[in-house]
């Protein structure tokens, strides 16, 4: 075989690191290979306290996949035995830590039902939420986890009021809070951006700007220290402003009378609000138009 020039260099400079290369993930495939032999045998073994050694084992190095399903033979086997409560949890444990925290939210609240005082009890009912907080979506999203971690953290402090989880429950509390608020804002905001649309507001009580109102008077009602009262109080100021200028005449005076105390209220409230203009202006067009 006839090789140029630059495939000479190529061969005799980079040969010897190619053949350690080979070698290296020749041993690491030979490796890997006779690691998932090994599972394989201790999967089908009908030895269950090896097999559950060995699912420990593999709980200990992080091999959370090949616990689980060891593990979730174990649980119907070891069932009424010595090891059947550290089992379950562990079984938990580790589709927590593989991420699957839908399916580990569920194990947990099985060891609690099934395990009341339990050796592990008081972390079980604390992962409950824990797994429903890691899988609570962005705020624009269905806020079903988010809802049943509050739910459980509240649970878990109720029943472990001197937990040392206890301050991590509870801050974790204040994060879900501040996802259902900011998704109510969302969708306030939602209303007032889409205006007139969908319908006609002179004629419509439950225009987008009227849908927008009561959001944020809502979410006022159910969080009224949150971070993001200013925020609602002005989508409700600007909005009573819009129905008002746009209101049938019979309805006129009245929405601008509203509008008028929607913005002495925000302004009573946030004197110093980056926003003040935009009240000052709202009152002074309801002045005039109440004058005339």
């Amino acid at each position: 075989m006839y090789l140029s020039y630059p495939e000479w260099i190529f061969f005799i400079n980079f040969a010897p690191r190619m053949k350690r290369c080979v070698v290296i993930l020749s041993c690491a495939a030979m490796l890997m290979c006779g690691c998932a032999s090994e599972f394989n045998s201790v999967y089908k073994s009908a030895d269950m306290d090896y097999k559950y050694e060995y699912a420990k084992e593999c709980f200990a190095r992080n091999k959370f996949q090949q616990a689980i399903t060891l593990l979730e033979e174990l649980v119907t086997i070891k069932k009424g035995s010595d090891e059947a409560q550290e089992c379950l949890y562990m079984l938990a444990m580790a589709q927590y830590c593989n991420s699957d925290f839908e399916a580990a939210s569920e194990t947990f609240k099985k060891y609690g039902s099934s395990y009341p005082r339990g050796t592990y009890a008081e972390s079980a009912a604390f992962y409950v939420g824990q797994s429903l907080y890691q899988s609570a979506p962005e705020p624009r999203l269905d806020q079903s986890p988010t809802n049943g971690a509050i739910t459980a953290y509240q649970q878990f402090m109720d029943q472990y009021p001197d937990s040392k989880l206890r301050p991590q429950a509870q801050e974790r509390l204040y994060e879900l809070y501040d996802k259902l608020i900011q998704k109510e804002y969302l969708s306030a905001e939602l209303y007032y951006n889409l205006g007139g649309y969908f319908g006609n507001i002179n004629s419509n009580e439950e225009s987008n700007y009227t849908s927008c109102i009561i959001t944020a008077q809502n979410a006022l009602k159910n969080y009224p220290y949150c971070s993001l009262r200013e925020d609602f109080m002005l989508l409700i100021m600007k909005s009573k402003f819009e129905l008002a200028e746009n209101s049938s005449e019979e309805k006129r005076l009245d929405r601008y009378r509203e509008a008028e105390d929607e913005c002495y209220g925000f302004l009573n409230e946030f004197p110093e609000s980056k926003n003040a203009a935009i009240a000052e202006k709202f009152i002074a067009k309801c002045k005039k138009v109440i004058k005339d």
